[in-house]
């Protein structure tokens, strides 16, 4: 996990948290009503818990996340480039996503019914007048259907580190946490500054560039390394050419060298063994 996903899930967070606003506004409006009988203090605790258990939820499906990526995706893509390749891909999607294209929706309908599947568990939670139930009810939030959740899970998926996808999705959730906790005031400040500088399709156009980058910059790296490389081994090949007379006029000299000796002293011996012989026989005469 690298610093620049941590702080591109952040930036997902922060400059998608307006359109949370649409899926979440409403519940935490009814959160604040249940509220409405304890002190401030005591209130400001309760959001804060209440937005830990979110945080922790998230974490929880980050870790999940980098199980299934670690488990079923790891092993089937060894040794190869594919595991950059789809990060890249899933940057870009995630990116296109925040520009505005509504792949995610059917996603989100599917998340809708697990959604009413929990109404009861939900119920039992309200009032939010106690800590345990400002956690349970944070904790259940986690799963509400949202696109920009599903989009980070992905980036945690294709991550392939458990605790990294955990990281990434909390670092998510911190993003979401300042226009979620503003007041009414500061909400409409906000959205009308991210709207107005339209940085969440900045931020959506930054994400797909830095897809494309992983995706690419590797490849093209490699290309011009490879070319390097055969460029430098027609230069040794080259040199060796060039070299090679020399070498091999070097060895014929060391071989005439080494090998003139016994040739010569050949002949001298067979001479000298038959002289000897010669003065045998005419002793013997």
């Amino acid at each position: 996990m690298t610093t620049a996903l941590l702080v591109a899930a952040f930036l997902m967070g922060f400059l998608g948290s307006p359109h949370c606003l649409g899926m979440c506004g409403g519940l935490v409006a009814a959160f604040s009503l249940s509220m409405q009988d304890v002190s401030p203090a005591k209130r400001r605790r309760l959001i804060a818990t209440y937005h830990f258990g979110r945080l922790v939820s998230y974490s929880v499906l980050g870790l999940i996340a980098g199980v299934i990526g670690t488990t079923v995706l790891e092993p089937l893509m060894k040794g190869n480039s594919t595991p950059r390749i789809l990060l890249g891909l899933v940057l870009v999607f995630v990116g296109v996503t925040m520009l505005g294209m509504p792949f995610l929706n059917k996603l989100e309908r599917v998340g809708m019914r697990f959604w009413q599947y929990l109404s009861p568990i939900r119920q039992k939670v309200f009032p939010l007048n106690t800590y345990p139930r400002a956690l349970a009810a944070g904790l259940l939030w986690g799963y509400l259907p949202c696109g920009l959740v599903y989009g980070a899970l992905l980036i945690a998926v294709v991550a392939h580190n458990p605790l990294g996808g955990a990281a990434l999705m909390f670092v998510f959730g911190l993003g979401t946490v300042p226009m979620l906790v503003a007041t009414h005031e500061t909400v409409g400040w906000l959205r009308e500054k991210i709207g107005r500088f339209r940085l969440r399709q900045l931020n959506g156009v930054l994400m797909v560039l830095s897809g494309m980058a992983v995706i690419f910059v590797p490849m093209i790296m490699m290309a011009m390394h490879g070319g390097h490389g055969d460029h430098d081994a027609h230069g040794d090949h080259t040199q060796m050419s060039h070299s090679s007379p020399s070498v091999m006029v070097s060895d014929a000299g060391n071989l005439s060298h080494h090998g003139t000796s016994p040739m010569t002293d050949a002949p001298h011996d067979s001479l000298h063994s038959t002289d000897e012989h010669s003065e045998t026989m005419a002793h013997a005469q």
